[in-house]
């Protein structure tokens, strides 16, 4: 007799958590960027989870070039390199909390109308992007992961550099640099074998005069770290 029974209910396999290509971090903050913080927040920062639909217009009130930085640190370089560059908008995206209070405090007493911070993961925010509506992404010393059984949790690696790659416009730049000689190779064999990217150079690029040197850097090359940068433009 062929039963009329429902078909039991599989359960379905849960979700595989995406792998973090950054560890979040608290730190102890000053007074100032406690301040900065709590008063600053809601004229410049956004979170990754509250950015959806994303409209770079509704953060910076314009309608100019992007740039996204990845893993803004203390924002000394975002800072800087936004103030030369005012025709164009700057999207600092970070997840330690002392950079990023510091930041916003830099931001304020600079009086930048181009800078935004965006708390959160890169990838996911990258996710929300229109593809090709990038001027530039900048990648300076993220994370190297030394150990090999951590290589996963790279941010260079093929599929996250197809995902930055898709959000650039043709002829936009996507600009690495870091001090970890191993993983300076490593990116430099990854962005060649992207079929959308061109290095801009034979190899690794001359050090930009627009890029500035921060503390960590002069920490890696007092350390005996050279610093490698990398150059790319979509096709």
């Amino acid at each position: 007799m062929t039963s009329t029974d429902p078909m039991p209910a599989v359960a379905a396999a849960p979700a595989a958590r995406p792998i973090r290509t950054y560890h979040p971090r608290g730190g102890r903050m000053s007074g100032r960027q406690v301040a900065a913080l709590e008063q600053l927040w809601p004229m410049y920062g956004l979170r990754v989870a509250d950015a959806a639909p994303f409209d770079p217009a509704d953060l910076f009130g314009r309608r100019a070039p992007l740039v996204v930085e990845i893993g803004s640190g203390m924002g000394d370089t975002t800072v800087e390199m936004a103030a030369a560059d005012p025709g164009r908008d700057y999207l600092a995206v970070e997840v330690h909390t002392p950079g990023i209070a510091n930041l916003l405090d830099l931001v304020h007493h600079r009086e930048l109308g181009n800078i935004r911070i965006v708390e959160g993961d890169a990838l996911e925010l990258v996710d929300l992007m229109t593809p090709g509506s990038l001027d530039a992404v900048h990648i300076f010393f993220p994370d190297p992961w030394p150990k090999s059984r951590h290589h996963k949790r790279r941010l260079i690696q093929p599929a996250h550099v197809a995902r930055l790659r898709s959000r650039l416009a043709v002829g936009g730049t996507l600009h690495c640099a870091t001090d970890w000689a191993e993983y300076a190779e490593s990116m430099r064999v990854t962005l060649d074998a992207d079929p959308g990217l061109v290095n801009l150079y034979d190899g690794f690029a001359p050090r930009p005069a627009h890029r500035p040197v921060t503390r960590f850097e002069r920490r890696a090359l007092r350390a005996g770290r050279p610093i490698a940068d990398l150059l790319y433009r979509r096709r």
